[in-house]
């Protein structure tokens, strides 16, 4: 009796370890030689691995406590490589049978029915683009005959999967995977509107419930978010990038986990980008906007004080703002500042400030074709820009030699001679730097724009401007053309 009692409390115990293994994931693979694979959530662009499971034959079980509802992926050994994407949405006790190249046409499910229709869904969506890749190569034909039927056959499957669509998301209205593919799915943009991008913006958001964090944790979200911004509104200016950011930003500023997530993936983008124009003002309203607002309450006030020296530094050299006057020695080097050339007391109405390094083969490159345009112009009745040319070498005899053997005809400033740490004044973080001063000696370009772009950029900056156009001579022209006359003289 005594060992009786013994195996009933075995077997108990036996049933209690069981029932408190909530989940138990089986992947029963074809040709798979990887000891151990993983299943992780998506975030953003990469994965965190949240469980792994060795080899046991052909199956990798997975099992432990439950795992959030959620899209996962299955990695190979390498935790780089994605085999598929499963669904955990209800059951999280099944078994996913898979071909050597995971198929979803292939795959059996057993023990859950969301798995089991996401991958049904899958098969579908891939059968038809196969069958609309070999309907549109006969739509291509020169045979009458065979392109109208092929028109028809084009017609018949747009009918068949639009049709499919709205059934499938219909019936399985509750289940993550479609809620996924309604919420994601692009803005219904009507035929009737005529600003068909600006519908588009201001609709791309509107069926996600920012409120469900489950969705930083899906690629669906970073795909949109990406596309959103590095997409949509890639060559946008800032004041267009800043509505619309703050559009949607602006809907979970008060919800830390999502403000985080897009605030992490859009502002290292903004910060380093050295070519899109306006992505540092936009880096800069984000920090003052969000940041030093007290709307992240995941930033260390190392972090605050960070940002918040960063964004003034970087604002001293942002579209709109004023240039600081430099004042440096050419190529003379006189000690007396009353010799030193300003970077603002010319008659022309456009400066382009030229930060350049003459070991810098791309400096080279540029400065070249900088000289051919400017001598292109020098007698043409109206050269708008003056060319003020810092040498951004530390080795002043070099440069010298430099601007003297290449018959450079800028303004060439250049040494330790210099008013201010032009550096610091204009974020000159490396060479080549152009900034373009207008005729109030307001920035209006920081950026380097090829050679053949400066003329096009100033003929539509007048276009958006005209009153820049012919304009009366501000203060710095008339300065700078008295400092000629007394040249001349």
């Amino acid at each position: 009796m005594r060992k009786y009692f013994v195996i009933v409390i075995l077997l108990v115990a036996s049933s209690l370890g069981s029932a408190a293994q909530p989940r138990k994931i089986t992947f029963k693979t074809e040709g798979l030689t990887d000891s151990t694979l993983y299943i992780a959530q998506h975030f953003r662009d990469s994965y965190i691995v949240v469980d792994s499971a060795t080899a046991n034959g052909n199956q990798y079980t997975f099992s432990g406590s439950k795992l959030e509802r959620g899209i996962y992926a299955l990695l190979a050994q390498n935790r780089t490589k994605q085999f598929t994407d499963f669904v955990v949405d209800g059951s999280q006790k099944f078994t996913i049978a898979c071909n050597q190249q995971f198929d979803a046409s292939a795959m059996k499910v057993s023990g859950c029915k969301a798995n089991s229709q996401m991958f049904a869904y899958i098969a579908k969506q891939m059968e038809a683009r196969n069958r609309a890749t070999e309907i549109n190569e006969r739509r291509r034909s020169a045979d009458p005959e065979v392109k109208q039927k092929a028109e028809k056959d084009y017609a018949a499957l747009s009918a068949e999967m639009e049709n499919y669509e709205k059934q499938t998301l219909k019936t399985n209205a509750n289940q993550y995977f479609f809620r996924l593919i309604t919420m994601f799915a692009e803005p219904d943009v009507p035929d009737t509107i005529d600003n068909k991008l600006y519908y588009y913006l201001n609709h791309y958001w509107d069926n996600v419930d920012m409120t469900d964090h489950s969705l930083t944790l899906t690629p669906n979200l970073y795909n949109k978010m990406n596309y959103y911004f590095f997409g949509v509104l890639y060559n946008a200016d800032f004041d267009t990038i800043k509505k619309y950011a703050d559009t949607i930003l602006t809907r979970v500023q008060h919800d830390s986990v999502m403000l985080r997530y897009f605030l992490d993936h859009i502002m290292p983008r903004y910060y380093r980008s050295t070519k899109n124009i306006g992505w540092d003002a936009e880096w800069c309203h984000l920090v003052r906007r969000y940041y030093l607002a007290g709307l992240c309450p995941w930033a260390t006030p190392g972090d605050l004080t960070s940002k918040q020296r960063q964004a003034e530094y970087l604002e001293k050299s942002l579209i709109g703002a004023y240039g600081a006057e430099l004042v440096m020695a050419d190529t003379t080097q006189s000690d007396d500042p009353a010799n030193w050339i300003s970077s603002h007391r010319f008659p022309e109405r456009y400066v382009i400030l030229w930060f350049w390094d003459p070991d810098c083969h791309h400096c080279q490159e540029q400065t070249a074709t900088l000289k051919t345009l400017y001598d292109s112009l020098q007698k043409a009745p109206d050269r708008r820009f003056e060319v003020y040319a810092v040498g951004y070498e530390s080795d002043v005899e070099k440069w010298k030699r430099y601007v003297r053997n290449h018959h450079l005809p800028f303004v060439n400033v250049g040494g330790t001679h210099v008013n201010i740490d032009y550096q610091e004044a204009y974020n000159v973080h490396g060479a080549p730097t152009m900034i373009i001063l207008n005729a109030d000696r307001q920035i209006i370009m920081n950026k380097v724009l090829p050679t053949k772009s400066i003329l096009p950029f100033l003929n539509d900056y007048e276009k958006r401007h005209p009153e820049q156009a012919n304009r009366p001579l501000s203060r710095w022209q008339q300065l700078g053309l008295r400092i000629k006359q007394q040249e001349n003289n």
